[in-house]
């Protein structure tokens, strides 16, 4: 069983994360389509959720000490600082294209060829922080209730 509690956990982590968001700016009365935008961003990050969901059941069923739970901890690193970081900056720049777009929108041939960049693809850091705690109670709660 801890082998599937390895598979599962992470993605009951996105999952979970992934509802809250709906549930988070259900106040927003967003549309479902606006949802997919939302799905790179927003509260509580999902890739923080699966990758420290990951780390922990990985560091709870194969140790802490393992080789397995540090391969999981620099893969964790790497995708939370693209969240970030790189990402963010993807964000800001299409925020800059869309402003230059939108200046030249005269030519609808522009509009047409270059659709609205999305802006909000990253990640900020409390956004990070609640999805990291969101995937360390999940892995937590999981490892107790199956193993």
């Amino acid at each position: 069983m801890n082998s599937y509690l390895i598979l599962i956990t992470p993605f009951v982590a996105v999952i979970t994360a992934q509802a809250l968001k709906i549930i988070l700016n259900k106040k927003n009365k967003m549309k479902w389509k606006d949802f997919f935008a939302l799905t790179y961003a927003g509260m509580p990050s999902g890739h923080s959720a699966f990758v420290i969901s990951l780390v922990t059941i990985i560091g709870l069923v194969e140790g802490f000490d393992s080789g397995l739970f540090a391969m999981s901890l620099a893969f964790a690193v790497i995708v939370i600082n693209d969240a970030l970081k790189l990402r963010m900056y993807l964000g800001q720049q299409g925020g800059i294209i869309n402003i230059l777009v939108e200046d030249l929108s005269e030519d609808q041939f522009l509009d047409q060829k270059y659709p609205k960049m999305k802006e909000r693809i990253g990640h900020t850091k409390i956004e990070v922080l609640a999805g990291s705690m969101l995937g360390i109670m999940i892995a937590i709660s999981l490892y107790l209730l199956f193993s």
